[in-house]
């Protein structure tokens, strides 16, 4: 561990501080190049956007880039750090845009005293950019914060610690419901975590088919139960009409675990109440709300998921964000709604059940991926994501009317027309 964190800030040190920079796209060599550049000749593009703001697209680079926003509320699993100590995460979050979808991308963090204060900022820096991230911001105030941007923003709005969750979990849950020949429709499942993370997860899962009623949400409180008279309002949506309390009598003949909450809180007898062929994500990082080793060990009939790069099935935000956002962008969407969501997920979960090319394997370190319980969803590396997941998305902001240009002419190599 001591390696891993000397190494770590050696990384982000050097060979300069941080991990993304600038670049220049045009010459700037000559005095030619500066008087286009700038004075004089800058002045033709803002006259030009002036009479048509749909030229900024044309004359500026806001149609490829993204700001990852912060407060610093919530940080990984480290906690309210602030904004600042934020910065790292931030960068890495531009670092990947740029990696995978050769999105340019600006880290922000906000020093606010309220709600209001932060939605202001960033709506008032929003037109700026071509897409908004946000990031790390602890709930219930990102529900707050994400609804209120979304109606005062015309670029999509997209909190990936809801969302980018929420898809990749959602594409591997079905993907191993069904390499267990069970249906989400039919599925019992337990939530143990009631955060930004845990609602997103439930309601897009809610989407794609399972049934409210059929899931049971536990905070630290135990479970989410309509008698209760100290839940938020995005708690009560979860709230079961129940006589259940504890995570064992939810767990009791349970189909799907889902872990967004902390590490060790599932035991090996926990474990053990749930049904037949049981599904268990248990994405707490880096310590899972139970050990690999230890559920295999107790069940040889489970699919399991963490949120780990150590272990198969690792559910990561990478797989989705970084194309989510390339094809909204690529349609000058106004929103990334839930239509295209279901589509993303619909893409990475089919690209699991795709031959792996021989670069992905070699990069991922694996002698052979083949769908089934230990592959249940696609390796970050594999280059189908970006033509496969951005062309769903854009094709659905198209269909689904939020865009504000056609899909362009064989996008993604997809040859649409």
């Amino acid at each position: 561990m001591t390696d891993l964190r000397q190494q770590a800030l050696d990384y982000h040190e050097q060979p300069k501080p941080g991990k993304i920079s600038v670049a220049l796209t045009t010459p700037a060599e000559t005095a030619d190049d500066l008087a286009l550049a700038y004075s004089p000749g800058v002045a033709e593009p803002v006259r030009e956007i002036a009479e048509n703001p749909d030229n900024v697209y044309r004359y500026t680079n806001k149609g490829n880039t993204v700001a990852v926003i912060s407060d610093g509320t919530a940080i990984l699993g480290l906690g309210n750090l602030g904004p600042l100590a934020s910065k790292p995460v931030m960068e890495g979050k531009a670092l990947l845009f740029k990696r995978f979808a050769n999105i340019d991308s600006f880290d922000i963090e906000v020093k606010h005293n309220t709600i209001e204060d932060f939605v202001n900022t960033v709506a008032n820096i929003a037109d700026s950019f071509g897409g908004i991230n946000l990031e790390d911001i602890k709930a219930p105030e990102c529900f707050v914060i994400e609804k209120a941007l979304i109606e005062r923003c015309k670029v999509p709005i997209f909190h990936d610690d809801q969302h980018g969750t929420a898809i990749v979990t959602a594409a591997g849950m079905l993907n191993a419901l069904e390499v267990q020949g069970k249906q989400l429709k039919q599925a019992q499942i337990v939530c143990l975590g009631a955060g930004a993370a845990a609602i997103a997860c439930m309601e897009l899962l809610i989407t794609c088919g399972a049934q409210r009623e059929n899931i049971y949400m536990l905070d630290r409180k135990g479970i989410v139960h309509t008698r209760r008279d100290d839940l938020n309002e995005y708690k009560k949506l979860f709230a079961n009409n129940t006589d259940k309390r504890t995570l064992e009598d939810a767990l009791e003949g349970a189909d799907v675990f889902v872990g967004v909450s902390g590490p060790n809180l599932l035991s090996a007898e926990q474990l053990q109440l749930m049904a037949a062929k049981p599904v268990v994500f248990a994405c707490s990082n880096p310590d899972p709300e139970i050990k690999p080793e230890l559920a295999h060990a107790t069940r040889d009939d489970l699919i399991m998921a963490t949120g780990r790069s150590d272990y198969p099935n690792q559910v990561n935000n990478v797989l989705c964000f970084p194309f989510i956002f390339r094809g909204a962008l690529d349609v000058r969407s106004r929103q990334i709604n839930d239509a295209m969501k279901v589509a993303a997920v619909d893409a990475i979960r089919e690209i699991a059940k795709l031959p792996v090319p021989e670069g992905v394997l070699h990069a991922s370190g694996c002698n052979k991926l083949e769908f089934g319980k230990d592959y249940i969803i696609p390796k970050p590396m594999d280059p189908r994501l970006l033509a496969n997941v951005a062309f769903a998305v854009a094709n659905a902001a198209v269909e689904t009317g939020v865009s504000t240009i056609d899909l362009p002419k064989n996008y993604m190599g997809m040859g649409n027309s």
